[in-house]
């Protein structure tokens, strides 16, 4: 659940851009967004003109088949109590089964539940919009990343739930440039969000690694998780780097990593995130200056 508020403030945003749409002045409603979210941001579809074509890249936009369902729809999506809106979809679901919007009502409670920091519901919510559309790369991250960050050191069943984490966040890079539709949108939001995806599937991979003790794989996986969204990097993201590098020995870069921590919780150095980072450049620069520092934090 730690990684789940973060992120809400990118998805957030999505759930205004790709999650809600008007008709067209004509015929079938367009999936035109209300308004586009703020720079760098983007979100996760959005439904289109019953017969527009292809996009060149990625899947082609949801279709809705008549002014009902679009109203359905919109009602929906509109409603920000989590257990209403997942009533509400059930309902749509429920009365348009065939639905190519279907999974974009459940990818809208999905991060209602988000924002509430419900991962269980989320989890149920990502599934939902699975079973309808396996290879939806911002569902697989969802239910990879509450796997990867809900695994305990000594549960019995961590490698099992490590490796299946593994397993959706590396689909989800597989599907973040064919399952995303890519016509109709602004080309930098388009390539932001894709990122932002990538950004969180390299987490999912550096996170498994890290909770696996390999720290070689945990350093690339994480490198790339920031490197992939330099304008937004995740604090956990490079907190768990410094931690990695720290586990090789890598004092200088780990410093470096833990220095990058502490700047990003400035305004929130009481946070959980701003501590752990405090105490971890505390103890790097004590063992830099030739003192006897604690033991690094575990790994939970």
């Amino acid at each position: 659940m730690r990684h789940i508020a973060i992120i809400m403030a990118v998805l957030g945003m999505c759930v205004g851009s790709w999650g809600q749409a008007k008709p067209a002045p004509q015929n079938p409603p367009a999936g035109q967004a209300t308004g586009q979210a703020p720079a760098g941001q983007a979100a996760a579809g959005q439904p289109g003109q019953a017969g527009q074509a292809a996009a060149p890249q990625g899947k082609r936009p949801a279709k809705v088949n008549s002014q009902e369902e679009y109203a359905a729809y919109k009602a929906a999506v509109a409603i920000a109590d989590p257990a209403e809106a997942e009533k509400a979809a059930e309902d749509f679901a429920t009365k348009y089964p065939q639905s190519e919007v279907r999974p974009m009502v459940y990818k809208v409670v999905m991060q209602r539940y988000q924002a509430a920091n419900n991962g269980d519901r989320m989890v149920a919510m990502a599934k939902k919009t699975l079973a309808i559309d396996p290879d939806d790369p911002e569902a697989l991250v969802a239910v990879a990343q509450v796997e990867a960050e809900q695994t305990k050191d000594d549960a019995l069943d961590k490698d099992v739930r490590l490796a299946e984490a593994k397993k959706e966040a590396e689909h989800a890079l597989a599907t973040v440039d064919t399952d995303v539709p890519a016509s109709g949108y602004p080309e930098e939001q388009l390539k932001n969000y894709k990122n932002f995806l990538r950004s969180q599937a390299y987490f999912v991979l550096g996170t498994a690694a890290f909770k696996a003790s390999n720290w070689t794989e945990a350093e690339a996986n994480l490198r790339k998780s920031i490197d992939v969204l330099p304008q937004q990097p995740d604090v956990i993201a490079v907190y768990r780097l410094a931690l990695a590098l720290d586990f090789q020995n890598k004092i200088p870069e780990a410093l470096k990593a833990a220095q990058q921590a502490v700047e990003l919780t400035k305004d929130a150095p009481d946070s959980a995130a701003g501590k752990a980072a405090r105490q971890e450049q505390d103890r790097l620069m004590k063992f830099a200056s030739g003192g006897t520092p604690a033991p690094p934090p575990s790994k939970n």
